[in-house]
């Protein structure tokens, strides 16, 4: 059983969808017992980082995420899901995350670059590709160039360059998704990514946790 964490931010039925979609089942729920219980762990998230830490600890989940990894379950974290992994984020001052992986959640400023550049909008909505630079269990049968869905205005910089798994370009080259051993987290939207994202999420479903 694939557990969606619920800490109300996000379209988390459309995650659960996804997963239905190619076979697997999955549940949305906030309850500890649940989610430790699980075979599969996922942090999906839309919204303003500050907001989503407040929510977690209010519904008592800040110490979940921590011990789900832990374990060493396959956990999945998407858009704001990755950006809450970690150490601090600049959106509306500096908050801090989870700090489970090492760096800093920065915007998109296009200010100072070239003039192509500073056309771009922000947000970065939109299908956009990725260059797969480590390949995750969950991105096999990925296409190098794929394209895959996104709408966020800040991107992680992790301080470790080897848990990068794709970036994509956007005015700068940024960081899509990592992966460290059971983790694997996309700053994309594999549920509204069409047949690519619904190969993720099976992917990762697949998994023996």
């Amino acid at each position: 059983m694939i557990a969606i964490i619920d800490y109300g931010m996000g379209n988390l039925r459309s995650v659960q969808k996804g997963f239905e979609k190619v076979g697997h089942n999955a549940i949305v729920t906030s309850d500890q017992a649940t989610i430790m219980d699980a075979s599969h762990v996922v942090l999906p998230g839309v919204g303003a980082f500050p907001d989503c830490m407040r929510n977690l600890e209010e519904k008592g989940l800040l110490d979940i995420v921590p011990k789900v990894i832990n374990s060493g379950r396959p956990f999945l974290g998407i858009c704001l899901g990755l950006q809450l992994l970690f150490t601090e984020s600049e959106e509306f001052g500096i908050h801090k995350g989870l700090d489970i992986i090492k760096g800093r959640v920065v915007k998109f400023d296009f200010s100072a670059q070239s003039l192509e550049a500073s056309h771009l909008k922000v947000p970065h909505m939109g299908w956009n590709t990725v260059a797969v630079k480590r390949r995750p269990p969950a991105m096999e049968g990925i296409d190098e160039g794929a394209y895959f869905y996104f709408v966020h205005s800040y991107y992680v910089v992790p301080e470790d360059e080897k848990v990068v798994a794709t970036t994509t370009a956007y005015g700068v080259e940024f960081v899509s998704s990592i992966w460290k051993d059971n983790l694997f987290a996309t700053q994309f939207h594999p549920e509204k990514s069409q047949e690519k994202g619904l190969r993720i999420l099976k992917n990762f479903g697949d998994i023996k946790g």
